[in-house]
């Protein structure tokens, strides 16, 4: 007997979908069933995504989102929830970083990291979790189901790493942020979870892992490999779901054991 998990009915907003893992998340939730919002700065890129996503027959919907610009952000979500529906998932995706030592981080950097890791994602799952609030105390129209926020932080949330210190604060307070929505807007029917990635190929960083620098790291991995994108497909899926009714505030690292 198969088992599987149906996302039809359910409205997905992707922030950073246009590359990378949040273009994967955008096609796997696509493939659940789900209506995705996809959201970033580059239109382009998301308009050509979402042409992939329909040619497989999903339904997909493109946004312009800068997360660093709060009149942006609200105007994205508004747009999402006009144009296909109320937002029942939210996979908060986007985020930046710097290679370089901790003595060398000017407050340009610094900024730069954390407003889009940080200040960004909160104020993008704010206005999000505030329609969730809404519809759940019927002060807003829509069927509430209960709401996902998957806010995506990463390894280093959880392990130190060199030469991206700061992305590691970043990321650390995400997790910390996750926990308190979850404990705040748990009771409303709203799972906040947080998806802590390990090393994963993707467009933007494959030359890498072919380099000396990149094979090095390969080498000093658990299991001697890193990461493909699909293989966050099930997790994603999972929280987005409501099969996770249970999971609300965890932290789970798909690392490959990495952070042991």
């Amino acid at each position: 007997m198969a088992y599987s998990i149906d996302l039809s009915g359910r409205v997905a907003f992707i922030t950073g979908a246009s590359s990378g893992l949040g273009a994967q998340f955008a096609k796997t939730l696509a493939r659940a069933g789900a209506a995705v919002v996809l959201a970033s700065r580059r239109l382009e890129k998301l308009k050509e995504l979402r042409a992939r996503i329909e040619g497989e027959g999903g339904d997909a919907h493109a946004v312009e989102l800068d997360v660093t610009d709060i009149g942006s952000i609200k105007a994205a979500v508004a747009r999402a929830e006009t144009e296909v529906g109320p937002i029942d998932i939210l996979v908060n995706n986007s985020g930046v970083s710097t290679t370089q030592r901790l003595s060398d981080v000017t407050p340009d950097d610094y900024d730069y990291i954390f407003d889009t890791n940080v200040r960004g994602s909160f104020f993008v799952a704010q206005e999000v979790g505030k329609r969730m609030l809404a519809r759940a105390d019927g002060s807003a129209p829509g069927t509430y189901i209960g709401g996902r926020i998957i806010n995506i932080a990463s390894v280093a949330a959880l392990k130190v790493l060199p030469q991206i210190g700061t992305y590691c604060m970043s990321k650390a307070a995400v997790v910390q942020m996750t926990k308190a929505m979850a404990l705040e807007w748990g009771r409303f029917g709203i799972n906040v979870n947080a998806l802590c990635p390990g090393y994963i190929t993707t467009e933007l960083n494959e030359d890498h892992w072919a380099s000396e620098g990149g094979a090095k790291l390969v080498s000093m991995l658990p299991r001697k490999r890193v990461g493909k994108p699909e293989d966050l497909d099930g997790l994603i899926v999972l929280l987005a779901s409501g099969q996770s009714h249970f999971v609300n505030g965890a932290v789970i690292a798909a690392d490959d054991g990495f952070a042991l």
